[in-house]
């Protein structure tokens, strides 16, 4: 029973209209909005941390991570060079796995769960932006 699991939302490249997977990690243009630190700090998807620094600041191995890569729940930005980087994000996505491992869960079945976690949380969150945007008249239909 080895089902492929769908990674989470893969990372967005600075500049582009929607999401899309890299292979690499895209160059921002030196025009960019995103080129300013401020916007690269308050970007949650931008692949900030190594992977010596994002198993350092998760207390996990290297090794950890890549298996979280082989398993498809994250998809890390490639430097230049190749080597994985990883947003906010996608560590928040490797504390939960390590959590749920932790607790005697299986990795594939880890990554099943952060998966449904996540799509729960977006689907709530699409159905309370369509309450807002949707909302009924206070006053009720006009009459003409």
């Amino acid at each position: 029973m080895n089902k492929e699991v769908k990674p989470l939302r893969p990372p967005v490249p600075h500049g582009a209209g929607g999401p899309v997977r890299l292979k690499g990690v895209t160059p921002i243009q030196e025009d960019s909005p995103d080129r300013s630190p401020a916007g690269k700090l308050d970007d949650e998807d931008y692949p900030a941390y190594s992977m010596g620094h994002a198993a350092e600041i998760l207390g996990v191995t290297q090794a950890f991570l890549r298996s979280l890569d082989a398993a498809k729940l994250l998809t890390p930005g490639r430097s230049e060079g190749g080597h994985r980087r990883y947003s906010r994000y996608q560590l928040r996505i490797a504390a939960r796995a390590r959590e749920l491992i932790d607790q005697g869960t299986a990795l594939d079945s880890a990554c099943r769960i952060i998966i449904l976690e996540d799509q729960l949380a977006e689907a709530r969150r699409i159905n309370t932006e369509l309450q807002h945007t949707h909302r009924p008249q206070a006053y009720g239909p006009t009459l003409g």
